[in-house]
């Protein structure tokens, strides 16, 4: 092909090798388009998929801390009536808990030295 000015010959050269692509682009744009914003919205949206996969695992960890302060709820629910039934047992978690002790009794806290280097 030859013509007079060389810029547009070559201009010519490669739209003719764009040809296919804007072709393809053509007849194709409301697939490419939908594609796209499937795209933008499921990754770069504040509802994407992976601001939803990481608020799952947020409610998973949530639950978890909701179910041990429940069990632990419960534990101290029991030793308040425990404590509230029993006259001996304040004196019986002041001893465990608190090392208290009577004014005739001497108290040896014993460790095992074994476990704590085992541990670390």
């Amino acid at each position: 092909m030859f013509c007079y000015f060389p810029i547009l010959a070559l201009s010519l050269h490669y739209m003719s090798r764009l040809h296919p692509f804007w072709n393809f682009i053509g007849h194709n744009k409301y697939w490419i388009v939908t594609a796209l914003g499937v795209f933008i919205v499921g990754f770069f949206d504040e509802n994407s998929i992976l601001q939803h996969v990481q608020n799952r695992m947020l409610v998973n960890e949530l639950q978890d801390q909701i179910n041990t302060l429940n069990s632990q709820y419960e534990k101290d629910e029991k030793t308040l009536h425990e404590l509230r039934t029993d006259p001996n047992a304040i004196t019986k978690i002041a001893r465990e808990n608190y090392f208290m002790k009577a004014d005739d009794e001497d108290i040896f806290v014993l460790r095992d030295d074994n476990n704590n280097i085992n541990n670390k």
